[in-house]
């Protein structure tokens, strides 16, 4: 894959959060973009945490299809089940469920994507995650056993997370625990 320039990407993530399922398509098949670019300027954001925020569906398809890894994290290590969650976006849940996705991750905070939809008052994806949480954990135990390699990991949340711990003087502390999450200082809606 070619370099990706910053303004291709940047018109990824705004067709992406604006919902524009076929400027999204046309941005993909030039093949110029990854699609698990983050987005520095917002949290690490790749566009797939923006369809799950936004709740679309068929973009958030046709990204997995073009390569879209659904266990990448934020600056915080929110993955798109975070979003998901936080926004009430049930059908973005049971797809990441379905893909056999970590919809049980923890964020630095410890915070998994259920804790989120509690904190949101999202009962119905509070509802669905008590369930889908132990499915989730048993198919990882099945893989371990039948030696399936699972995609889980972010290769760059291991330093992020130091640098978190070295940044912050104790992670037990809960004032403004709402900003240091998946906002950050902008505002997340387009």
């Amino acid at each position: 894959m070619e370099l990706t320039k910053m303004s291709d990407m940047t018109k990824l993530h705004q067709a992406v959060a604006a919902g524009d399922c076929n400027l999204v398509k046309r941005i993909l098949k030039k093949g110029l973009c990854d699609p698990n670019y983050k987005d520095m300027d917002w949290n690490d954001r790749t566009p797939l945490h923006w369809a799950a925020i936004k709740g679309q569906m068929e973009v958030m398809h046709l990204l997995i299809a073009y390569g879209a890894r659904p266990c990448l994290v934020t600056d915080v290590g929110w993955t798109p089940a975070h979003f998901a969650a936080e926004s009430g976006h049930l059908n973005v849940l049971k797809t990441l469920h379905a893909l056999h996705v970590a919809i049980d991750a923890p964020d630095f905070f410890g915070d998994t994507p259920k804790r989120i939809a509690q904190i949101y008052g999202q009962r119905a994806c509070v509802a669905f995650l008590e369930k889908a949480e132990p499915e989730c954990q048993n198919y990882r135990r099945v893989a371990q056993q039948k030696g399936l390699l699972l995609d889980e990991l972010d290769p760059d949340w291991d330093q992020k997370k130091k640098e978190l711990e070295l940044s912050l003087p104790s992670r037990n502390q809960n004032t403004n625990k709402k900003n240091k999450r998946g906002r950050g200082s902008k505002e997340w809606r387009v």
